[in-house]
């Protein structure tokens, strides 16, 4: 194992075997594309081998931070030498960094194939640090390399390599969700998209109560959307999309998340301005849940959710049979707001611009359609929001707070 800084180099050794070895040395100008000459020699005796596990092939030859990290924009590492160790089977890496750079992430184990790697791992790029969160879910020695480039830079270069040793592997089922970019939580990606002041800065949130809300502050021009993904869905009852409703305020966004589940889950924020059509991707949070949620699904959601729209009662898109229901809903430039179901209900709207009234449900199976009309002159009601109507007590239905 070699490590090299500027002025000084170390090597460790560890034969494979009792017996007389031969180390050699080679160097060269650390700015030279020339080939390596040999500098030195040493003769090592092996009285007795090491019989602990072999180490991971390391193709890049140094170990720990490389000789020049500083050129590539990197100030220091949290963990000092090549040798990093995770007693419980996860690490957290964090960089210091002198500029904005870009970081993706290699983590080699003989057991680890590459669709699992990626599961290990949720980097997080902020202005002047880089961080990495590695999960190890097997016993032994493990390599991760790091690879950085400037914000306008076109090639990633090898900064650092580290060698991993797991005494005690976490739970695979605990691993990361699939699929996450190398933008988790807020930092450089949020930043440029005009998302400032997050509720939640680091990429992983754990939740007992099995929801939680992450707001942002945002420009008015600023339009954001959200995903929820799981690998493996058990039990949910509707599509994940159900279970966040995300809320534009005058100079915030929200992104309320129920779980209908344990596991672990990826929340993916997409963004776009007035100019562009499309959306495109900010950030992604990874939410733990571990105990036993089972929260009721959001109503669905329609087009003309947009900005200003504040769903304050009921919070959850699942009412219960043959009840009445409080609804009270912020739509701006409505001109009238009515609930369609077994009945049609006009709500009436107060001083502070809130539209509200008790609706009765119905029988199971009913739909419950939150619906608009945005012109004085246009007779035709626009749906904003869909409820539906089940059976079984409140208590089951749950609240979504």
């Amino acid at each position: 194992m070699m490590t090299v800084s500027e002025n000084n180099m170390t090597i460790k050794v560890t034969p494979p075997t009792e017996g007389l070895f031969d180390l050699m040395i080679f160097a060269r100008h650390a700015d030279s594309q020339d080939p390596y000459s040999w500098v030195c020699s040493y003769q090592i005796q092996c009285l007795e081998p090491h019989s602990g596990e072999k180490l991971p092939e390391n193709p890049f030859n140094f170990w720990g931070l490389h000789q020049k990290v500083r050129d590539f924009g990197i100030k220091e590492s949290s963990h000092k030498g090549e040798l990093l160790v995770a007693p419980q089977g996860t690490l957290l890496l964090t960089l210091q960094t002198s500029r904005p750079l870009l970081a993706i992430y290699e983590l080699v184990n003989k057991d680890l194939d590459a669709a699992l790697s990626k599961k290990c791992l949720a980097a997080q790029a902020e202005e002047e640090k880089l961080s990495c969160h590695v999960l190890c879910p097997f016993q032994g020695y493990y390599w991760l390399s790091v690879f950085v480039k400037d914000l306008g830079g076109s090639t990633f270069r090898n900064a650092a390599n580290f060698l991993i040793r797991c005494l005690r592997p976490i739970n695979q089922n605990e691993l990361f969700p699939s699929g996450l970019s190398m933008n988790c939580g807020s930092g450089i990606s949020s930043s440029c998209h005009g998302l400032s002041n997050p509720s939640h800065s680091a990429p992983i949130i754990t939740t007992k109560l099995g929801k939680c809300n992450i707001t942002f502050h945002t420009p008015a021009n600023v339009e954001v959307t959200a995903s929820l993904s799981k690998d493996k869905v058990i039990s949910a009852k509707y599509p994940l999309e159900r279970y966040v409703l995300v809320t534009h305020l005058r100079t915030k966004v929200s992104v309320c998340i129920v779980l209908p589940e344990s596991g672990v889950y990826k929340v993916g924020l997409f963004g776009r301005s007035k100019d562009h059509k499309d959306f495109v991707h900010i950030c992604d949070y990874v939410i733990r849940c571990f105990s036993d949620p089972s929260w009721p699904p959001f109503p669905r959601v329609y087009s003309l959710w947009r900005r200003g729209c504040v769903l304050l009662e009921p919070r959850t898109g699942v009412l219960q049979e043959q009840s009445w229901v409080r609804f009270r809903v912020k739509v701006p430039k409505a001109h009238q707001a009515v609930v369609l179901g077994q009945e049609k209900t006009v709500l009436q709207q107060t001083p502070n611009a809130v539209w509200e009234g008790d609706v009765f449900t119905g029988a199971v199976g009913t739909q419950v359609k939150l619906a608009a009309k945005f012109s004085q002159h246009c007779s035709s009601l626009e749906v904003i929001l869909v409820f539906e109507v089940e059976g079984g007590s409140p208590a089951s239905l749950g609240c979504s707070g």
